[in-house]
């Protein structure tokens, strides 16, 4: 009997999406190349040949984003980004910025959100006669809103997460990510317990991807819907998990369990760090023995960058030194420098030459480092992820030489503020740039707020912004109407790290409409806070109160001091009473008659 409704219910499950998949507008039979799209949501099956050039623009007047999915993507065998690709771009053209690109090689599935109510994405082919099928979807929705149980970081040996509302049907257009990190040297294993999503032969509609590392740009281990039970495993300590669901046929979702587990062998052999200033990789001397060669003769782009040899082989040099090339790839700045391995005399000889590729990629404020090495020990591929060290600060004049050190910060309410972001780096190819500030009377930024800047626009009448200036993005502003009925005031701002060399950057758009999305970001992203300042009619009531209390601590003795004057009262009150006493007897005397008398002899 439970066989029985196992096999109905796969059939039912089966027909809902069938039904689906035939209300879906399809370009199939006469294909239709691009068109104007005003739906809330819709999903299109894309059928192309060979040298199109198709544009699609998703738009409509509604204070809300895009979120497009390009679940399924299907292009000419062997083509190449030049000659075969789908666009994306921000805005209502392709004159826009473009926000990504997707191609043959792309080892995702893409997901693209724009920072405004309207996207446009265009597909070429190249002349290769071959019938291409794309399947996307696309939706508005409201990046402030929130779902319970939706995406988070997980930590730690072991845990267990779910999807939205489980074990009741999950909700219609989520898209959910979990980050899941492990003891450095080991790798995870990912296994769902239950798993009932949407079914599709190409999962198309409602899925579960799952990430080799932190990010979902590249590094896909595979993707799953339907019913089953699939597992995954890591290569490395860092798992990501993404769940997308479309509009239609909601399920109970998933229960999964994932569990660190130790990677066999010695220590890793080559480790990799990367911070604002540097890039520093360290190899073992044995693992570079066990395969014939000598730390010695190491060397990176640049010949004459050497190592220090000690108990291990070491190379520490400044991000822009000995070679190293950058790239923005749209969503991070990436370092990138190889070093290289002669071989000795007693090498094997299929092992002519290795490589060691160290890219040091610059995401959003993380700290993350990843280290994937490939299983034949000839070319490793190694990736940290690092961050950009920036600070913020109060300066007294526009001259911005002088900071402000004292802290709390005590100003008048009209005073202008000079405020500096500065990026500590050995890049000098970089530009600064302050995306959003907003002021609250709290640390946590967790009740009201006020805004400064937003999307790089000024929202304050009385906010000045100055021009980039090689690592420093400068503003100034007058002191905030509610510092009169807030104690303190603290200032937060995003910041936005972009290549110089990128004329398109964010960094040199200035104020836009509204921001775009992390997903889509095409810089590094950092948040600093600075605080908190305070009305000097305060620090003048604080030493004034501070100056009453000493004046009383002075005027009020101690108690040893009030003991040591009751005593000497007490005595001297007790020596006046008995000489007062003393006195009185004697006049008593007097008054009653006596006298010394001579006495008579008898004789």
């Amino acid at each position: 009997m439970q066989a029985l409704r196992q096999f109905l219910l796969l059939h039912l499950v089966a027909a809902l999406a069938l039904a689906e998949d035939n209300s879906i507008e399809s370009t199939g039979g006469v294909p239709r190349c691009g068109a104007s799209l005003h739906d809330l949501n819709k999903a299109l099956r894309i059928e192309l040949n060979a040298n199109a050039n198709c544009v699609w623009q998703i738009q409509k007047n509604v204070n809300q984003t895009i979120r497009v999915i390009f679940s399924y993507f299907k292009f000419a065998p062997s083509s190449s980004c030049e000659t075969e690709s789908i666009k994306i771009y921000d805005g209502p053209s392709t004159n826009s910025r473009l926000l990504g690109q997707i191609c043959n090689n792309t080892n995702a599935v893409p997901v693209l959100e724009s920072s405004s109510d309207s996207l446009t994405f265009l597909i070429t082919t190249n002349s290769m006669a071959f019938t291409r099928n794309f399947f996307v979807f696309y939706y508005f929705f409201s990046p402030e809103t929130k779902t319970e149980n939706c995406g988070g970081q997980l930590t730690g040996p072991n845990g267990t997460f779910t999807s939205p509302n489980y074990p009741a049907s999950y909700p219609a257009f989520m898209y959910c990510v979990w980050h899941i990190e492990t003891a450095k040297g080991s790798k995870i294993n990912l296994q769902f317990q239950d798993f009932f999503l949407e079914l599709d032969k190409n999962c198309q509609f409602d899925f579960t991807a799952v990430y080799d590392g932190l990010t979902t740009n590249t590094g896909l281990i595979g993707k799953a819907c339907g019913r089953s039970q699939p597992t995954f495993e890591s290569s490395s300590n860092i798992m990501t998990v993404v769940l997308s669901t479309d509009y239609a046929n909601s399920y109970r979702g998933f229960s999964a369990q994932y569990t660190s587990v130790q990677l066999p062998g010695p220590e890793e052999p080559t480790f990799l760090t990367c911070s604002s200033d540097s890039m520093k990789i360290v190899l073992s001397k044995s693992y570079l023995a066990s395969l014939g060669y000598d730390g010695s003769q190491l060397q990176l782009n640049d010949p004459s960058c050497r190592p220090l040899v000690t108990d291990t082989v070491t190379f520490s040099f400044p991000l822009a030194s000995c070679g190293t090339t950058k790239k923005d790839d749209g969503h991070s700045i990436t370092y990138t420098n190889i070093i290289s391995l002669p071989a000795t005399g007693n090498i094997i000889t299929r092992q002519k030459s290795i490589q060691i590729i160290a890219k040091c990629k610059m995401e959003n404020n993380s700290t993350l480092e990843v280290i994937y090495v490939t299983q034949n020990n000839i070319i490793q591929n190694i990736t940290a992820v690092g961050k950009y060290n920036v600070s913020m600060s109060f300066y007294d004049s526009d001259s911005f030489s002088k900071p402000v050190l004292q802290s709390p910060y005590y100003v008048d309410l009209n005073q202008t503020l000079f405020a500096q972001v500065s990026l500590r780096s050995t890049d000098p190819n970089l530009l600064v740039f302050v995306d959003n500030c907003i002021a609250s009377p709290q640390p946590d930024f967790g009740s009201l707020t006020y805004d400064l800047i937003r999307s790089g626009c000024n929202k304050d009448d009385t906010v000045v912004t100055y021009p980039p200036l090689e690592h420093y993005g400068r503003f100034k502003f007058n002191a905030f109407r509610f510092l009169q009925s807030s104690p303190s005031v603290y200032l937060q701002c995003d910041v936005l790290i972009c290549d110089s060399n990128n004329a398109n950057s964010r960094c040199t758009e200035g104020c836009i409409s509204r921001q775009k999305r992390e997903i889509s970001s095409y810089m590094w992203k950092t948040t600093t806070v600075v605080g908190p300042i305070r009305l000097k009619r305060d620090l003048r009531s604080a030493d004034h109160s501070e100056s009453l209390t000493k004046a009383d601590a002075e005027e009020t003795p101690n108690p040893q001091q009030y003991s040591f004057y009751t005593l000497s009262f007490v005595v001297l009150i007790s020596n006046i009473v008995i000489v007062v006493a003393v006195i009185l007897n004697y006049h008593i005397k007097r008054q009653a008659g006596y006298d010394y008398q001579k006495i008579q002899s008898s004789y």
